[in-house]
């Protein structure tokens, strides 16, 4: 069986609504997870082994990590807009143009960081949040309506994801 590098853990799944409790603090533990887990996967990488590509065709380890703290800096924006103000449209960004920009070739240290902060803002106030703020909506004018159940579901499948890639590439390349 030859497993999918694009998807090493599977495409996302759009959870059944509304979700658990217990469902849903899972998925807030994997996203609090997510800084320490990414620093594992990459920790005591070359340069070299930084600018590898995860996959034929696919960005290298440095861009993927940066593309994480990107994507999870919007993730964050987009929860507070949901909480704020009444089903706001957010604003959708070119992920590959983004990553293929200067500032993804600095150090992954960075971006690390980034994520450190955001996630320890991201976790207290997913912890904080009632059963009806999980309810609250928002419109990606590309996948369409979703909730902030919905997006604490696919953030935690996105951390996982991410992590899998350096640590599939990790495991195939005996680093």
């Amino acid at each position: 069986m030859t497993t999918d590098l694009s998807y090493p853990i599977g495409k996302f799944e759009r959870p059944a609504a509304p979700r658990t409790a217990e469902q849903r603090a899972h998925s807030i533990a994997n996203l609090a997870a997510l800084p320490a887990n990414l620093r594992g996967a990459v920790r005591g990488l070359t340069e070299a082994q930084l600018d590898t590509p995860y996959r034929p065709d696919g960005w290298t380890v440095r861009q993927l990590v940066h593309h994480v703290a990107d994507s999870h800096l919007n993730g964050y924006t987009r929860v507070k807009l949901a909480l704020t103000e009444d089903n706001p449209v957010i604003k959708p960004y070119d992920e590959k143009a983004w990553a293929a920009l200067r500032d993804s070739t600095l150090p992954v240290e960075l971006s690390l960081g980034i994520l450190d902060g955001v996630h320890a803002r991201l976790d207290a106030l997913l912890r904080a949040l009632t059963p009806e703020q999980f309810a609250r909506p928002f419109l990606h004018p590309a996948s369409g309506p979703q909730t902030i159940d919905v997006w604490v579901a696919l953030y935690d499948w996105h951390s996982r994801h991410h992590v899998a890639h350096v640590t599939g590439l990790r495991q195939r390349s005996g680093w």
